[in-house]
């Protein structure tokens, strides 16, 4: 048991560690949208390719608001719920396991 407590712990820290850099994703996806960013530069590619699945799913759900696009916001936060409920959680279950 205490290996698996030790494992669900690790576990939370690192999903903590990737919503955390997808968050830093979508704003630097959200900066790039504001300028006229250069589409074939790699930086840029990957930015979209990393969040244009997510933002059209949320895209979808949302009025048209007259050019103005909420879903990075409305994305971000999601990524905090996730990291207020589902890190903690984990971490309480690791740390009853030990």
């Amino acid at each position: 048991m205490f290996m698996l407590g030790n494992f669900i712990l690790a576990l939370a820290k690192l999903v903590n560690m990737a919503l955390s850099a997808y968050i830093w994703i979508v704003i630097g996806r959200a900066v790039i949208s504001w300028v006229n960013a250069d589409p074939y530069n790699p930086i840029v590619r990957f930015l979209v390719r990393a969040t244009d699945p997510v933002l059209l799913r949320i895209r979808r759900f949302l009025p048209p608001m007259g050019g103005l696009d909420l879903s990075p916001m409305i994305l971000i936060f999601g990524i905090v719920f996730l990291q207020s409920f589902l890190v903690p959680t984990l971490m309480r279950i690791g740390m009853s396991l030990q």
